[in-house]
Order: C-alpha cells, then structure tokens, then sequence
C-alpha cells in the first residue's frame, strides 16, 4: 500500500493542536492561519472517516478515536523528529535559545548559585529564564520548559519529578518568646499562622503533618496571606507569626537560629518539584540539556 505523506501531514497538525490547546497557537507553531489548521484538521477526520475533535467556541477537546489516535502516532511522529535530527548532526548539541520559567524559591536557592558552571558546560546555549505563576500557560508564554512545584494536573504536559523537599513549620525566636511554643501541631490553632496561596487552586494550602502512617489536618487560621514565599519568609523572621516553608529554602535560617523549627517528630510531609514541557514528544538537545543540569543540582540539596 503506498504511503500517504497527505495523512501524515494531517497527523503532525493533529499532535499541534492537542499540545497547543488551540487553532491559532498550533497554526503559530507550523506557520499556518487558525483557519488553515481547522482545514488541515477537518481533512484528516473526512480521510479516516471518524470525528477527532469536538470543537466549540471556547474549546477543543478529543473525542475518544482522537485520543486513541494521538496516543498511538505521538510516538512515531517523535521517532520521525530524532531522525531528522540526526540526519542534521543535531542530536548532542544543547545550542541555541532556551526560554525556561523557573519557579523562584528553585532559582534563587539552587540554580543560580550553579548556573556559571551550566554556562561553561554548554557554551552554544542561550538561556532566558523567566518568572511566571506554577499554573501558567507554557505554550501561551513561548516557555520550552518550566520548574514548578506541586502536583501537576493531567495534561498534554510531559511532567518530569526533580526532587521532594520536606514542609517544615517554623518561627522566629521573638515570636515564640511572646506568644509560647505549640508543643503539637493541633497547638496552632490558638497561634497566628501566616497562610500561602495555592496558585493552581486559587486558595491557601492546607496545613497537613505526617509522620509514619500517621496525618493530621489542622485549621491554621490567620490574617495575613502571601503570594510571595520571600515575603513570607522575611515576615515569619519578623515575628508576624508561624509559617510551612520548603526545607531547602531556610536552611540558613535555621542553622543561624533566625528560625525554629516547631515539629521535628513530624518529619515526613514534603512537596515536590517538576521540570515540566509543553510536549510529551521527544525533548530537544537543549531542553534536555537543561533538565539533566536541574536534575544533577536538585539531587544533592533534596533533605
């Protein structure tokens, strides 16, 4: 049976618009209008004789044959990418410009005590890092890989684990001297507890304790609520009240004695970090290249 190029070009367009999550930004990508991309969709679906996707004015979504098809083609159509790669010498060299989002506790606290040595170690690669919100759009954004903590939500995203740092429960010494040391986490519900904001969720985060088998939930009540986890932090060494911060971001802090750690016998709640794409087809050099190096540097700090 002879090859259909027509079926694979429908296929590619396809796989633009399911990880794009538009006509207009799969058109962007390929260089085609909105219109065109709908067409070159709407082509394939009277070609193979199924509907693939159920369009409406505020969404795409697949239908159950889409799916199935996505799932099986998104891999041949990363084999065909690896092999035009290689037909370019391309594969191995980490070169050209990486927009990458990094969530800010990860950049300031890892990455960028690290990031002369990623300099020397690709020297081809130009790098962008930006600040965007955990739940931000990637492909909106023009961001070829984010760092973000907290679970990620089902997707066309490829979601990669870096690591998982405790949740410690801390305050500064001027706090606990004026308002008594909670001797278990069911205390702090007569304690001024600054609360952070889940940016997926739009809420504050719960404040959860594990230690074995063992959870508890507890109503940490307070006035004030950040967005930003410095600021928090700063106002925690203030003396504003009792904060759950990430282990690895006041370290300092606590070996300096600006801030206690009020639960030590609750050691095992944590919060993880992803490396997340906008893609599940295969990564390119250069943001493999960069995943590998926050992978290498994320290890060794993970407490």
């Amino acid at each position: 049976m002879a090859f259909d190029s027509r079926l694979l070009a429908g296929v590619s367009v396809l796989a633009s618009v399911v990880e794009s999550g538009s006509f207009t930004r799969a058109g962007a990508i390929l260089g085609l209008t909105a219109s065109g991309v709908s067409r070159s969709v709407s082509r394939l679906e009277e070609r193979i004789g199924v509907r693939l996707l159920d369009r409406s004015t505020r969404s795409l979504r697949l239908t159950n044959e889409g799916a199935r098809l996505y799932e099986l083609a998104a891999p041949h159509l990363s084999g065909i990418e690896e092999a035009a790669s290689l037909a370019a010498g391309a594969v191995g060299q980490a070169q050209g410009l990486l927009r990458a989002s990094v969530n800010p506790i990860f950049a300031r606290n890892v990455l960028a005590p690290r990031l002369p040595e990623f300099a020397a170690r690709y020297p081809e690669l130009r790098l962008i890092l930006v600040q965007q919100p955990d739940a931000g759009d990637l492909v909106a954004e023009g961001v070829d890989v984010a760092i973000r903590f907290g679970p990620q939500p089902d997707s066309t995203l490829s979601s990669r684990l870096l690591l998982e740092t405790r949740v410690l429960t801390v305050a500064s010494p001027a706090y606990l001297a004026a308002m008594g040391r909670p001797e278990r986490p069911m205390d702090l519900m007569g304690h001024e507890c600054i609360q952070f904001m889940d940016p997926q969720r739009g809420r504050p985060f719960e404040w959860e304790f594990r230690r074995s088998h063992e959870t508890v939930m507890v109503k940490a009540g307070g006035r004030f609520t950040f967005t930003d986890a410095d600021m928090m932090v700063e106002a925690c060494l203030a003396g504003l009240g009792i904060a759950q911060v990430l282990a690895f971001a006041v370290g300092g802090h606590l070996a300096a004695g600006a801030l206690v750690e009020l639960f030590p016998n609750w050691p095992d709640e944590t919060f993880p970090l992803y490396a997340v794409r906008p893609s599940r087809r295969l990564s390119p050099a250069k943001v493999e290249a960069f995943l590998s190096f926050c992978e290498e540097i994320a290890t060794p700090r993970n407490p």
